[in-house]
């Protein structure tokens, strides 16, 4: 899952980032509403996290802006404006929830995870190849029904590997949409994380679904070769 928190606060924004990867969702920051604007409309969010309070572009602009362009985007806002106008005009400018600073980080979380499952359908939220099985939500991870323990990185990855299950990825592909970095040639750290997967994934079964693709990179799948 990919979220993008819109805050100016760079403090809070670093605090907020890295709790959430540390619940296995890849996390890019905008500082200003300008930023945040184009960012979101160019790339794909499952979440946006919104202060209202931003340089440059005000939060409800960046709202209104973004529903139009992202209709079925959640989008959260986090704001210390707490009076009950306040409110009423973000969630009838289609924000889909509003939490007051300071808040709870557990309680965030929570509300991101309720927001995921409403805005999910099944099909969408838990991917199966073979007898692997990712639920993007709960951040779960199994196969054969034994839980596979993954750090965040590691969980990108996989999702990644298993939303283009049965075609080959590149290394560039891999780095530009799980690290968001421009391939490096020199750096071996795609090949690190694949073996770490592999150790998790396929170490304990006779049949292996991560697969070395000479000249082009990796492939995940299973005997049908994509999604079950």
């Amino acid at each position: 899952m990919k979220i993008l928190i819109a805050e100016d606060d760079a403090a809070l924004a670093s605090f907020v980032r890295q709790g959430l990867q540390g619940e296995h969702y890849t996390v890019d920051v905008a500082e200003d509403g300008e930023r945040a604007r184009a960012m979101g409309s160019e790339i794909d969010y499952d979440l946006l996290i919104l202060d209202l309070s931003l340089p440059r572009v005000d939060g409800v602009v960046v709202l209104r802006h973004l529903r139009l362009r992202r209709p079925t985007m959640p989008v959260l806002v986090l704001s210390q404006r707490s009076r009950a106008e306040d409110r009423v005009q973000c969630l009838d400018t289609g924000a889909d929830d509003y939490l007051p600073k300071p808040f709870s980080f557990s309680e965030l979380s929570a509300r991101i995870r309720a927001l995921l499952r409403r805005s999910h359908l099944p099909s969408e939220s838990v991917i199966v190849v073979d007898d692997l099985k990712l639920d993007r939500v709960e951040h779960r991870a199994e196969r054969a029904g034994r839980r596979i323990e993954l750090t965040s990185k590691e969980f990108s990855l996989l999702e990644y590997l298993m939303r283009n299950a049965g075609r080959p990825v590149s290394r560039a592909m891999i780095i530009e949409h799980v690290w968001n970095l421009t391939f490096d040639t020199t750096t071996n750290v795609v090949d690190v994380y694949i073996n770490y997967l592999r150790r998790k994934v396929d170490a304990e079964h006779p049949r292996k679904l991560i697969h070395t693709v000479r000249g082009v990179g990796y492939e995940l799948r299973g005997e049908a070769g994509g999604l079950a």
